[in-house]
């Protein structure tokens, strides 16, 4: 029996101002491509199945023509929610899809959905977890000593009746660390994702009776304290962290309770890239290349340059941001914060800040506009 492991597919997401849905369905396509050639027999999909709570239209679309897809491919889906979806929206239709080989779990009830998939002499139970807090389990529960988001899955878990003599599988989508190790973020998982201290922790070990853990929530492909306890990631790069990351998607082949994996390499419709160097260099004709992959710039050209991201633009399309890395901006990370704490005037503190970064004495007319927009924002008053 062959499984294909997806997460974070986030449908819906843009990277800056650029709408990434025709990337998503080329590298859907592709996953489609990968199902036929590898004869998959059924595809998880580990939650932030959206990107918003409220997905958009395109999104949805999308969704439902991937789910027919598979379904018409005789393909079984367990697809639960994550952080990002909302679990009523995603939970619509549940029983009607199940006709069709579509498994959704997107509500925590007080049981754990179990499905056992039985494809020639092969037999695996596959559970499915959705993304829960302690205070939903705590009201499930509440002769239980609950306090943090082990203490609900391990609850979760301990009441499901699991026959460790079988295959057993599960799909879950929390934050699952390994002893004394967290999972190397990928940047675009969300500042509400982020706030990983020892409340949303949950040790891998929780897992223990699964053969295979298929985790959404971290948007890196890696293992978690063993090789089959895995996050897939995400299928395209969503932020400059994971501009070196190299998306894939696991196969897991199962015979008996035996579990290998494979990683089949995607390949996204544009890539993402970060350059580096002065403003002549990168849009030197000699070195454009790809021209319509997504781009984050860092100019190490001393001076400021007029409209570079309409510069750069003209060359790369899609180009996401532009900033700098030379002395002014390293001079600016190195400023003492502390300072501002002082008992010094508004004018004061700029006119320093100005000349530790430029070198030279802020001019009236620059301090008169600072002064304004600080005004406007409320900084300063009037009278000031």
């Amino acid at each position: 029996m062959k499984l294909m492991h997806l997460g974070d597919l986030h449908l819906g997401r843009s990277i800056g101002e650029f709408d990434l849905i025709d990337d998503q369905k080329y590298i859907l396509d592709q996953i489609l491509e990968i199902v036929d050639r590898e004869k998959v027999d059924a595809v998880l999909i580990a939650g932030d199945v959206y990107d918003k709570s409220v997905p958009s239209e395109a999104a949805v679309s999308l969704l439902d023509s991937f789910l027919n897809a598979l379904s018409s491919r005789n393909v079984s889906v367990f697809m639960i929610s994550g952080n990002h979806d909302s679990d009523d929206r995603l939970n619509y239709g549940r029983w009607t899809f199940e006709r069709q080989g579509v498994f959704i779990s997107a509500i925590y009830n007080g049981e754990l959905d179990r499905h056992d998939l039985k494809v020639g002499d092969s037999e695996v139970c596959i559970y499915m977890l959705p993304f829960v807090k302690a205070s939903q389990v705590r009201r499930i529960y509440p002769d239980e000593e609950i306090e943090t988001y082990e203490d609900a899955v391990r609850t979760i878990l301990d009441k499901a009746p699991i026959d460790e003599n079988k295959c057993n599988i599960i799909v879950a989508h929390q934050f699952v660390a390994g002893r004394g190790n967290d999972p190397v973020f990928g940047g675009s998982e969300g500042l509400g994702t982020l706030n990983v201290g020892t409340v949303e922790k949950i040790g891998y070990d929780c897992f223990d009776k699964f053969d295979y853990v298929a985790l959404g929530h971290i948007h890196s492909p890696q293992k978690v304290g063993r090789e089959t306890c895995r996050y897939s990631g995400t299928p395209l790069k969503y932020s400059l962290k994971e501009v070196n990351d190299d998306k894939s998607v696991p196969l897991i082949t199962l015979n008996g309770k035996d579990v290998s994996i494979d990683y089949v390499k995607l390949k996204p419709k544009r890539e993402m890239r970060h350059l580096r160097g002065t403003m002549k260099e990168l849009l030197d004709k000699a070195n454009v290349r790809s021209p319509e992959d997504f781009i984050y710039a860092t100019l190490t050209d001393e001076d400021v340059i007029n409209d570079a991201m309409g510069k750069f633009q003209a060359v790369y399309p899609n180009t996401v941001k532009v900033d700098y890395d030379n002395s002014r901006t390293r001079a600016v990370e190195k400023v003492d914060i502390s300072q501002i704490l002082q008992q010094r005037s508004f004018t004061d503190l700029i006119s320093d800040f100005y000349k530790q970064v430029y070198g030279i004495d802020i001019s009236e007319e620059e301090m008169a506009v600072i002064r304004d927009a600080a005004r406007e924002a409320g900084v300063i008053d009037e009278a000031d």
